[in-house]
């Protein structure tokens, strides 16, 4: 009866020995071995070190670092001292050049310290353990962590020789102040580069990654001076330092002089920043699915372009740019000077306008990095400023008029739309001449509605002004009255047209180089024709009388060429002036931020003043005649 019992028993259990077997083959057919596992994890390829970015002005001087929460410049090995290789391995890791990423003896001494103590005070951790910890891993000080480590290190020193293992060390490990490896060290500590150092300053630096904030110079300088010492001491008695020159280093005094992150003119970097993203975005063919009316894909190409973005900027990245500091600084302090204690804002852009590079911007008095810029981010109704783009240059590029020929100045109304001149006075006939420069409202009225209102419209579409919509297509837009309006870098540049009839957009960045000085991005716009040659020359002969004998008169400079247009809208609560000499357009705006008369500024004309000060600096500079 047992016999039998025992029988069923076992055939009952077949059934389920028969699924655990399928599970465990199942199991072990999709199992990854350790050695899989870790090639998937620690991807020696694909190892990067976050970089400082930099951006330079046309002289290639550096204006900006850029870095998030790291500051970095990588050395590669043969630029990294010999002395401070040997100096790391003394004091960190001895048997670096014998072990296999693991030193089983220190993890012991490790061991018996921790249990003895109850703690986990000591890590005896080799530098390529350190390596895996600050590239994979987080400084949580747990067994499972350390375990992790082992295994991360073991599987970098199979990938990589130990010249590379120390030379990502040295680039990797932290100096407190948000300086990442040696040389950012060296240049914000010393503000000089590490080949400028002494072995006093370097071991100096080296005393710090042990405990970056126990070993903070700038908090706890005496104490990083007894660990340099103590390091220099080590360092004779291996051998590596003569008594000479460990004497001579012990006593050499350790001169801090801190230089802080290059943020030079915010105004402009932030622009040209954003400028990097539309770049990217051309060059990565990204362009037209940003402007998708598919949400997804919208979202996508966001999501790919800011990726991109990020890692370029984390590769060390030079990103040049058209910025003259002096333009710029003139530009800055004319606004400031010019529109003190008067509560009114102002901003600029100066476009070399032969070469279509933006040479100065200015988004406020007082602009800080990434606040509100006026340059770029306001769009404000444009006035009179917008009548050469929209009236003037369409009219006479559509019936080759002349400017001697003659148009009524005379009240207009029209359902219900009865737009007044600034004077409030009614003309008789005028040349266009006279009514351009004076800046007439009826007249502007009458060639727009003359031309056509659509027609004159499609003369705007190359500039793609962002916040000018079909919306706007009405009479009113004659005189400047639109729902948003323009920014002032977009009417700036739409000016350039003026030059010879072609439009470009002006750029700020010049072009994009990685480490190496190798060209990875460069714009590739197109001209676009909109004026032929005989509008070109009459609207030039419009804007130079404006400043001659019209309402810019206090902008004038002897120039061997001057014009431009003012722009001012209802109630005085915008004031513009565009204008061209030579070789530069320059577009000033002055208002409040939210809207309110200016009349009281009227009289000292601070967007001409503006406009000139800036002017005249460019001409001292270029020698212009």
């Amino acid at each position: 009866m047992r016999t039998i019992l025992g029988y069923i028993f076992i055939l009952m259990l077949v059934p389920f020995l028969y699924i655990l077997l399928v599970i465990s083959v199942n199991e072990w057919t999709h199992a990854q071995s350790v050695e899989q596992l870790l090639d998937k994890k620690v991807n020696y390829k694909s190892i990067t070190i976050p970089q400082t970015s930099y951006m330079t002005d046309d002289t290639g001087k550096t204006i900006l670092e850029i870095s998030n929460a790291e500051r970095r410049i990588y050395l590669s090995q043969k630029d990294i001292p010999e002395f401070l290789k040997q100096l790391f391995i003394t004091i960190e890791d001895r048997s670096f050049y014998q072990h296999s990423g693991v030193d089983a003896l220190a993890i012991g001494r490790a061991i018996l310290v921790n249990s003895k103590h109850d703690s986990f005070s000591q890590g005896g951790s080799t530098i390529t353990q350190q390596l895996a910890r600050n590239l994979y891993l987080s400084q949580e000080k747990t067994y499972n962590r350390k375990l992790t480590e082992l295994l991360y290190s073991w599987q970098l020193e199979k990938k990589l020789t130990k010249s590379e293992i120390l030379e990502l060390y040295i680039n990797a490990i932290y100096y407190q102040n948000g300086s990442y490896g040696i040389e950012a060290a060296s240049q914000f500590y010393y503000s000089k580069p590490l080949n400028q150092l002494s072995k006093a300053e370097i071991a100096y630096l080296a005393a710090i990654p042990n405990n970056p904030t126990l070993y903070n110079p700038l908090t706890h300088y005496q104490l990083t001076k007894k660990r340099q010492e103590r390091i220099l001491k080590q360092m004779l008695l291996a051998n590596k330092l003569s008594k000479a020159e460990y004497q001579k280093a012990i006593h050499e005094k350790i001169k801090l002089d801190i230089s802080k992150p290059k943020s030079l003119y915010p105004d402009y970097t932030v622009y040209a920043l954003q400028e990097l993203s539309q770049l990217v975005a051309q060059s990565e063919g990204l362009s037209e699915k940003l402007k998708s009316h598919d949400s997804k894909a919208r979202k996508e190409a966001n999501e790919k372009l800011s990726k991109k973005v990020t890692l370029l900027l984390q590769s060390g990245i030079t990103i040049h740019t058209a910025l003259d500091p002096a333009v710029q600084k003139r530009a800055r302090q004319s606004v400031q000077t010019r529109l003190a204690g008067s509560g009114a804002e102002g901003a600029a852009a100066v476009i070399q306008h032969n070469t279509h590079r933006l040479v100065s911007l200015i988004g406020g008095k007082n602009y800080k990095i990434n606040s509100f810029n006026r340059a770029y981010q306001s769009f404000r109704q444009p006035g009179s400023a917008i009548k050469p783009l929209l009236v003037y240059a369409p009219y006479i590029e559509d019936s080759h008029a002349a400017t001697a020929d003659m148009v009524s100045g005379a009240d207009y109304c029209k359902n219900g739309y009865c737009p007044k001149n600034y004077t409030r006075k009614s003309y008789g006939m005028v040349t266009i001449k006279k009514a351009f420069a004076e800046s007439y409202n009826t007249p502007a009225i009458r060639l727009f509605e003359k031309n056509g209102i659509e027609r004159s419209f499609r003369h705007l579409e190359p500039f793609h002004f962002k916040e000018v919509t079909a919306a706007d297509r009405r009479l009113t837009a004659a005189v400047g009255g639109f729902a948003y309006g323009t920014s002032p870098l977009e009417l700036t540049d739409a000016y350039t047209s003026f030059t010879d009839g072609n439009y470009q957009p002006a750029r700020a960045i010049t072009s994009v180089t990685d480490k190496s000085g190798k060209t990875l991005y460069r714009w590739n716009d197109h001209l676009a024709v909109v004026w032929n040659r005989d509008t070109v020359k009459k609207m030039r002969e419009l804007l130079h009388e404006v400043t001659v004998n019209g309402t810019a008169k206090k902008a004038y400079i002897p120039s061997s060429y001057i014009g431009g247009k003012t722009g001012t809208t209802n109630g005085v609560k915008d004031m513009w002036f565009v204008g061209l000499t030579e070789d530069y357009t320059t577009g000033v705006w002055v208002g409040k931020d939210r809207p309110a008369g200016l009349a009281a500024l009227q009289p000292s004309a601070p967007h001409l003043m503006i406009w000139k000060d800036i002017n005249k600096l460019i001409k001292s500079k270029k020698g212009f005649e």
